[in-house]
């Protein structure tokens, strides 16, 4: 049986390529591989290190790998990025990621199981219909406005509006037409998400640290499942700071000299949870005059001196760093922080 240090794997649809590395500073044996020729070349070379950039079905190929006995470490695509030495192929990326590997200092994406792989679809799939809703709304309101018909901001007066046109009788019956493809269409997106927030309910009602998130304020069901989903291992983060940081919610830093100097904040990482967390923010700001504990005197002085706008993503902030120091020491949340009046 073979054996190998490392191994370097280059992700693809149908062909992967090979990087690996029997003894530092040997000949490193280089191979392109059928998804077939993948795992009977895996099977047959002892348990390795293997490293591969964290893509499109790379927790797949990691879970398989993993269950013949091999170590498996996914790795962000921008982290190994810089050990590409020059030019762009297989065979390049698969030598910088068994570079990348190596590295003490690299950070490694936490391997989901196929459980969580499919509460992120809901997800993901449910943000899509909510997109095309939002479209489909948009397109309704702004043909309609074209033949004087509107009606008040809000999803919910889409049904108000669709019946102001259904009892025009001077709209063109091109027009007619299109409104109801588009109502449908509505409809039918409208069921689509509550089907999928059905199933995020029962992912939620599954997991135990969804549930004992959920317990923060201003964490529900949909931001509790999908961070208990994408985050298996809140130990890969070092501090809550790291794990605000991985969000995009803390300031930019362009420090030198001993000089420290903070910028705007950058937005980078998980947008999704990111936004989630800020909508709960800003909810909980609408409800911290009827509550009382540490969080509430922390929001409220903060909004004596700085907008609401800003303390809505501080309070993200905060609520990022609250949920990472339940997750890594499985604490519930102390409701004496943040109780009713």
């Amino acid at each position: 049986m073979k054996q190998f240090i490392r191994i370097g794997v280059d992700l693809a649809k149908n062909y992967f390529q090979i990087h690996a590395l029997p003894s530092e500073g040997a000949p490193a044996i280089k191979r392109k591989a059928t998804r077939r020729k993948m795992r009977e070349f895996f099977s047959q070379i002892a348990p390795c290190c293997v490293g591969m950039e964290a893509c499109a079905s790379a927790h797949y190929w990691a879970r398989e790998l993993k269950a013949i006995g091999h170590e498996v470490r996914l790795m962000p695509p921008a982290y190994t990025k810089p050990y590409v030495k020059r030019g762009k192929n297989d065979a390049v990326d698969a030598e910088a990621i068994c570079a990348a590997v190596s590295r003490p200092g690299m950070r490694f994406v936490p391997i989901k199981t196929a459980e969580q792989q499919a509460a992120l679809m809901l997800h993901k799939t449910r943000e899509l219909l909510v997109k095309q809703r939002t479209m489909s709304v948009n397109a309704v309101r702004s043909h309609l406005a074209e033949f004087g018909i509107v009606a008040a901001k809000g999803i919910g007066r889409v049904e108000e509006l669709l019946e102001l046109a259904k009892e025009d009788a001077t709209l063109p019956s091109a027009t007619m037409m299109a409104v109801k493809v588009l109502g449908r269409q509505i409809e039918e997106l409208e069921k689509g998400i509550e089907d999928l927030e059905k199933e995020i309910a029962k992912a939620h009602a599954r997991s135990e640290t969804s549930q004992s998130l959920s317990e923060i304020p201003g964490i529900g069901k949909l931001v509790a499942s999908v961070i208990a989903a994408s985050i298996p291992d809140p130990s890969v983060f070092r501090s809550g700071r790291d794990f605000a940081a991985w969000l995009g919610l803390t300031p930019r830093q362009n420090s030198t000299g001993g000089k420290r100097s903070l910028g705007a904040i950058t937005k980078a990482g998980n947008r999704y949870i990111r936004k989630l967390l800020v909508l709960g923010a800003t909810s909980l700001l609408n409800v911290v005059s009827k509550r009382k504990g540490g969080l509430r005197d922390w929001i409220v002085g903060l909004l004596a001196k700085k907008p609401a706008r800003l303390v809505t993503v501080a309070l993200a902030n905060k609520l990022a760093r609250i949920i990472w120091a339940m997750m890594k020491n499985g604490e519930c949340f102390r409701t004496e922080m943040f109780a009713k009046a």
